[in-house]
């Protein structure tokens, strides 16, 4: 007997959230417009990168604040949803969606702090300071798609298969992008490269997609 997917879920603080993230976009858009369509479009422009790489603006001013809140709150939505769909161990509610928050976010935060202490203690920061913000731009791009997309999901007809093989595309498309605008620096430092995508970006992509299927 084929299982089916859960599909009883109270949107009701689903609604909440959403109607927040649509705030923090009117926030970013009257903070900095330019640097919100930059980012939603970063994919098809790396002269905005560069430009990013030029100015490196503080991760504690109040656009960067208000866009990685943006991008783990959605990413935390997504992770819940598919969670919820493909698990009948996990439900979607409002505490469950809170741990999963505070895991993504405590798994950024710890990560920034790490390429953080790394790039001190090599002084390597002019040398990676293109490539964090590469992976990070690309990261707040996907986080919107992946807004629309789960929209999209849980208020209409769309099968949460369809968010699952979109963040999983999105996901492949960031680290393509990554890997080719960064192939000098990669490609130079290869074994290096390995063992930071290994450590930092596969495993745990690995155990999270491990709990989802």
């Amino acid at each position: 007997m084929q299982a089916l997917e859960k599909i009883v879920i109270n949107r009701n603080w689903i609604t909440l959230i959403i109607l927040l993230l649509l705030i923090l976009i009117v926030l970013l858009k009257s903070l900095n417009k330019e640097r919100l369509k930059g980012f939603v479009f970063v994919l098809f422009n790396k002269n905005f990168i560069t430009t990013e790489a030029d100015d490196n603006p503080s991760f504690f001013n109040g656009f960067n604040l208000l866009l990685f809140l943006f991008s783990t709150i959605t990413l935390s939505l997504t992770i819940s949803f598919l969670l919820d769909t493909k698990s009948y161990l996990f439900d979607t509610t409002f505490s469950s969606f809170l741990i999963v928050f505070t895991i993504v976010l405590s798994y950024f935060l710890l990560k920034k702090f790490l390429e953080f202490l790394l790039v001190r203690l090599f002084l390597i920061q002019k040398q990676l300071l293109f490539y964090t913000i590469s992976k990070t731009s690309y990261l707040y791009t996907i986080s919107f798609v992946l807004f629309i997309v789960y929209i999209l999901t849980v208020y209409s007809a769309l099968k949460a298969s369809v968010l699952l093989y979109s963040t999983l595309f999105l996901l492949v498309i960031r680290f393509i992008a990554h890997i080719v605008i960064n192939k000098k620096l990669i490609f130079s430092k290869l074994f290096y490269f390995i063992l930071y995508i290994c450590a930092l970006e596969i495993a745990p992509l690995f155990l999270l997609f491990k709990l989802i299927l």
